[in-house]
């Protein structure tokens, strides 16, 4: 059986009439932390956005093959039942949907099983104790009212409670302060084994200091221009991306 998770393969993205992506190609094996890096307007989140196909972003050109099957044009909602999660740079808040039912109810579409709700909320506590967030947030709707760290920690509350076999974080670090970032680590950390796989877009290399990433994509102009070690990260904190350019 293969160890490839989720491989990138050519592809070309626009956002309305502008061409973003402009020949992605990536492959993520299981076990592995990945990361790209990259200025402001390169790519980036396009890319998130186009593994879980956002209709927002329209492909041109390529494939998104996730563990051996051809996700290209499958749903978002397919997308996330094959085994993808994405947390978000602004999550959205939804007045009147609980913390526990949200996360409930996304757990039963998944899993495609009934959720038990005591063993269910004792999950939470524990994964919410570990992060360090007020378990009385259960029973709050979601994010509403939340400061923006207790709605990144929320993102990786999910990630936890559901997952899955990929996890796609989008700038998840930012706008965080050093505790929260060490937080957002330990959740990955606790996420993280052989059999998934983590893909980290960031401009923080502070959120990378605690774990052990296997590799750094640097993306320019909606190029992968170059790839390395967690070296890399460090080298683009010193020098910047002027290099690339």
């Amino acid at each position: 059986m293969s160890n490839t998770l989720l491989e990138i393969k050519d592809l070309y993205v626009n956002a309305e009439e502008k061409e973003i992506l402009k020949g992605i190609n990536l492959k993520i094996n299981k076990g592995e932390i990945h990361v790209i890096m990259g200025p402001n307007g390169s790519g980036k989140t396009t890319t998130a956005n186009s593994i879980l196909n956002n209709p927002m972003y329209t492909k041109q050109k390529g494939k998104i093959i996730f563990e051996g099957k051809d996700i290209t044009n499958l749903k978002t909602d397919e997308i996330a039942r094959e085994g993808i999660f994405m947390s978000f740079q602004l999550p959205e808040e939804i007045p009147g949907v609980s913390v526990t039912n949200f996360l409930k109810y996304a757990k039963s579409k998944i899993s495609k099983k009934p959720v038990k709700i005591f063993e269910f909320k004792e999950e939470l506590k524990k994964y919410m104790e570990e992060l360090k967030m007020n378990p009385k947030n259960m029973e709050r709707s979601l994010n509403v009212g939340f400061s923006g760290g207790e709605k990144k920690k929320n993102e990786i509350l999910q990630m936890l409670v559901l997952n899955p076999e990929l996890a796609i974080l989008d700038e998840t670090d930012s706008g965080l302060d050093v505790d929260a970032i060490k937080t957002v680590s330990k959740g990955i950390q606790m996420f993280k084994t052989k059999k998934n796989a983590v893909l980290i877009i960031t401009h923080n290399t502070k959120i990378l200091n605690s774990l052990d990433v296997d590799y750094v994509h640097v993306l320019v102009d909606g190029k992968i221009v170059k790839t390395g070690s967690a070296d890399l990260a460090k080298e683009i904190e010193e020098k910047g991306y002027e290099q690339y350019k």
